[in-house]
């Protein structure tokens, strides 16, 4: 089997998509940082794996974990081993984590955020149309980053105040280009960051999903400091940057699809088709790290070895044509039906899915709404990916916004 090194710098991921599909259901991959894995490229395969109780969490069953190959400064150590939270165990330590989170995020109180999330977009649009007249404006950092991060503050607790810094943090955290010599010293930073918030949080409690946990481990739910900690830091990181990803490949996705935007535009497609498509075709998370085999696994005609690690390449199976059919390498957001996994699938589904597609379908047709003259402002072509091979991510996204409607001459 051929090992693929993924590109720590992201500067084609559909051809090193193409690439591990070609290589599964099962390849053999080398992370930035030279530790090799295995990943699961195909549909299929993903879905049968991802409920199978032979892969587990447990990153004690990884040989080059016992094997102390994988350094504490490792760029990725973050997402491999992120401490102990609902991410990162199986059974019913999974299930005694994940129940608040889950009876938060439901999609009926999910629902009850819509006039706030509607609230935020307004906002963020106001401030957007007072750029000035054909000047270029990054859309990315002035819409698609403030809304999510804002929302799940929000939700969690956490002060506005701190969004610079949590910015700041999350993006080296993100990135395989954060030196090895700094990657130690931000995980502390991190917690420190953490730490106060909940502290702040058990002097002050609120109506937020941090003072839930923290009352929930008060109350005999066993929820330890650690946990506590971790489980905040997770949703936080998955709750704003998975989102921010979706809202921005949609809006490239449209301005590159004209003929598509037309009919969105004109009522012919629903947002939720665009949402969808843009899941499926362009989806926010490119690999998830990392599952571990228990025993020998059959994936397809190969062998999942026991002990070793297994990412999900999510990037790769969203556009498998024996899934999709032959159009699966082309964006159409009339698909019917669409059953991707973008996010996740099993036991370990994302929790936030509900509230990332309530708030992509209320930004995306306000913003539409607001400029349907919105064009980039680059070629497509010279948007480039941010270094992050777990996140599709790029780093800007320019555009012209128009004038308002209701603003013409």
């Amino acid at each position: 089997m051929t090992r693929i090194a993924l590109d720590p710098f992201v500067r084609d991921l559909d051809g090193e998509s193409a690439a591990l599909r070609a290589a599964g259901p099962l390849a053999e991959v080398e992370l930035p940082g030279g530790v090799h894995v295995y990943a699961v490229t195909h549909h299929a395969e993903a879905r049968a794996l991802l409920t199978d109780s032979r892969v587990v969490k447990d990153i004690n069953v990884w040989n080059a974990w016992r094997r102390g190959e994988i350094p504490m400064d490792w760029p990725l150590i973050g997402l491999a081993n992120p401490g102990r939270s609902m991410l990162t165990v199986d059974g019913a330590d999974h299930r005694r984590l994940r129940t608040l989170v889950a009876q938060a995020l439901t999609v009926r109180r999910v629902e009850r955020l819509r006039e706030g999330i509607e609230a935020l977009t307004n906002a963020s649009l106001e401030k957007l149309a007072a750029h000035p007249a054909g000047e270029p404006v990054d859309l990315k950092a002035e819409f698609a980053y403030p809304l999510p991060m804002n929302v799940i503050s929000e939700l969690m607790g956490v002060d506005a105040a701190d969004h610079p810094r949590l910015k700041e943090l999350f993006e080296k955290f993100f990135s395989t280009q954060t030196p090895p010599e700094e990657f130690v010293q931000l995980m502390a930073d991190l917690d420190t960051l953490f730490r106060r918030i909940i502290e702040d949080k058990r002097a002050n409690p609120g109506d937020d999903l941090t003072s839930a946990l923290i009352a929930a481990s008060e109350n005999g739910d066993h929820l330890t400091d650690e946990e506590i900690l971790n489980t905040l830091q997770l949703i936080i990181a998955a709750g704003h940057e998975t989102t921010i990803s979706l809202i921005v490949n949609a809006v490239k996705a449209l301005q590159t699809h004209p003929e598509q935007r037309k009919k969105v535009l004109d009522g012919e497609i629903g947002w939720d088709g665009v949402i969808e498509e843009t899941l499926r075709w362009n989806t926010p998370t490119s690999h998830v790290l990392i599952r571990f085999a228990t025993e020998d696994i059959e994936v397809g005609d190969k062998i999942l070895p026991k002990g070793e690690a297994l990412i999900v390449s999510f990037a790769a199976l969203g556009r498998d044509e024996r899934q999709h059919g032959p159009t699966a390498g082309e964006f159409d957001a009339t698909r019917t039906p669409n059953r991707h996994i973008a996010f996740g699938h099993g036991p370990h589904v994302c929790p936030g899915a509900a509230l990332s597609r309530l708030e992509a379908g209320i930004a995306l047709p306000a913003l539409y709404e607001k400029f349907p003259e919105l064009e980039l402002a680059v070629p497509a072509s010279e948007l480039r990916n941010k270094p992050i091979v777990t996140q599709n991510d790029l780093y800007e996204l320019p555009v012209k916004l128009g004038c308002p409607f209701g603003h013409g001459e």
